[in-house]
C-alpha cells in the first residue's frame, strides 16, 4: 500500500457570539482536518492543532512540505515516516507549527492502520483498559462585558454544565487577579456538593499573582489550576506546585517527547495535559505518556477541535494504562468544550452525540470501536464549510 495524495480541509464559521479566553476574543470556529489517500482505496483522517491563520500556515506546511516527502511511502511505516518528517524538519522547528502539522499526518495515517487491519486504535495501542470514560464540560468563557455580568453567567453556567450530567466543569479567568478570585469564589459556591471544578488561567498570570489567585483557589477546593503561568516558565511551575495545595497542571504548549522531558524533570506538574493534534500526532503522544508515567504523572489529555479530534483522544484514553493501578484506580476524563461547536456535533456520517451520552450514561462516554478512528467525516459538510 502506497500514499498517493495528502489533502488539508480548513473548515470555519461564524460562532452565535464572540467568546474569549485570557489571550484574545474570537468569533469563528475553525478546524484543520487532514485526508491521506492510499492507492488500495483506504482513507484517513488526522487533525492539526490551530485556529484561523495557524490553520492557514499548517495547510501549507502539510501539502507543501510534509506530503512530497511521503507519497509513495507506506502508511503502515508510522514510525519510519514520522522520523523521516521530523528529521528533515528538525532545522526549521522543533516546535510549534511544524509539529502540528505532522501530528494531523500522523493521526491519519493511525486512522489508515486500524482500517487496513480491521481494528480499531486502541487495539493497536494494546488494547482498552476501559470501554468508557467520565467526562468534564468547560465553558465559561470570557467576554467584553462587566464583572458583575461575568460573575451572574459564570453561576449559572456551572450549574448548568454539571446539571447536563458532567462530572465536573472549567472555567476561564483572566480579567486579573482580583476579579478573577471572584469569578472562581462564584463558581465554587455554584458547584458545591454538585461535582469538582477546575479553573483555566490560560498563562495569564506573573508567578506572585499566580499565588496570588491559587491560595484563593486552595480555600475554595479547586481541583487543578491549568496553565497558571507561561509555559516557559518551568521555574513558576515548580515553586506553585511545591507552594499551593490545588493540583497544578498544563503541557498542552509542549512539543515532542524531548520538551516533555524537561517539563516532568522540573517536577512542576500535578497533572500533565498533552495536546495529541499538536505535539507529533499518536506515535509521539505514545512516547510523551511513557514519559508522564515514568515520573508518576497523571495524565488528561488536551483535548480542542472537531469530532476527529475528539475521537482520536478517546482511543487514547481507553488504551491509557491505570496509574497507579488497583481496585479503585485514579481514572483519566474526556474534556468537553460546550459551547457551540459545529464541526464536533455535525461533521461525521454518524454523530458522537457526546451531550446525549453524557446525560444517559452517569456522565460517561463511550469508545467507538470500529475500524482505525471508527468514524467518517460527512465529505457535504466538509464542502459546506470549507474556508480553504
Amino acid at each position: 500500500m502506497k500514499i498517493t495524495e495528502i489533502q488539508s480541509h480548513i473548515l470555519q464559521y461564524d460562532l452565535p457570539e464572540e467568546l474569549g479566553y485570557s489571550q484574545q476574543y474570537y468569533a469563528q470556529r475553525t478546524a484543520h482536518l487532514v485526508e491521506v489517500s492510499t492507492d488500495e482505496g483506504i482513507t484517513g483522517w488526522g487533525e492539526c492543532f490551530g485556529p484561523g491563520p495557524i490553520a492557514v500556515a499548517n495547510k501549507g506546511i502539510v501539502e507543501g512540505v510534509i506530503a512530497p516527502m511521503i507519497v509513495g511511502m507506506d502508511p503502515i511505516e508510522r514510525d519510519v515516516i514520522w522520523h523521516k518528517v521530523y528529521n528533515l524538519m528538525r532545522d526549521h522547528g522543533q516546535k510549534g507549527m511544524p509539529m502540528q502539522s505532522l501530528s494531523g499526518v500522523d493521526i491519519a495515517l493511525w486512522d489508515i492502520a486500524g482500517k487496513f487491519m480491521g481494528q480499531p486504535i486502541y487495539n493497536l495501542l494494546g488494547g482498552a483498559h476501559r470501554r468508557c470514560v467520565p467526562a468534564y464540560g468547560y465553558g465559561m468563557m470570557l467576554k467584553r462585558e462587566s464583572l458583575a455580568d461575568h460573575v451572574a453567567r459564570f453561576a449559572d453556567e456551572a450549574s448548568a454544565i454539571l446539571g447536563m450530567g458532567f462530572k465536573a466543569t472549567k472555567m476561564k479567568t483572566g480579567l486579573g487577579p482580583i476579579a478573577d478570585i471572584q469569578l472562581c469564589k462564584t463558581v465554587a459556591k455554584a458547584v458545591e456538593g454538585k461535582g469538582l471544578f477546575m479553573v483555566d488561567a490560560n498563562h495569564c498570570y506573573t508567578t506572585s499573582d499566580a499565588f496570588y489567585v491559587g491560595r484563593a483557589l486552595d480555600e475554595m477546593g479547586a481541583y487543578w489550576f491549568e496553565e497558571p503561568v507561561a509555559p516557559e516558565d518551568l521555574s513558576g511551575y515548580r515553586e506553585l506546585r511545591a507552594g499551593l495545595k490545588t493540583n497544578i497542571s498544563g503541557g498542552e504548549a509542549e512539543f515532542g517527547r524531548w520538551g516533555w522531558r524537561n517539563i516532568l524533570e522540573n517536577r512542576g506538574l500535578d497533572i500533565a495535559q498533552p495536546e495529541v493534534c499538536a505535539l507529533g500526532g499518536i506515535t509521539e503522544y505514545q512516547r510523551v505518556l511513557a514519559l508522564c508515567h515514568a515520573h508518576f504523572t497523571p495524565v488528561i489529555n488536551h483535548v480542542w477541535g472537531s469530532a476527529i479530534a475528539v475521537v482520536t483522544n478517546l482511543h487514547l484514553l481507553a488504551a491509557m494504562p491505570p496509574l497507579p493501578g488497583g481496585l479503585n484506580p485514579w481514572e483519566p476524563m474526556l474534556e468537553f468544550d460546550t459551547t457551540h461547536n459545529s464541526f464536533r456535533d455535525d461533521l461525521l456520517t454518524e454523530p458522537l452525540n457526546i451531550q446525549d451520552q453524557v446525560a444517559n450514561n452517569r456522565g460517561r462516554v463511550n469508545i467507538p470501536n470500529g475500524p482505525g478512528l471508527g468514524v467518517e467525516p460527512d465529505r457535504d459538510f466538509i464542502k459546506a464549510f470549507k474556508f480553504l
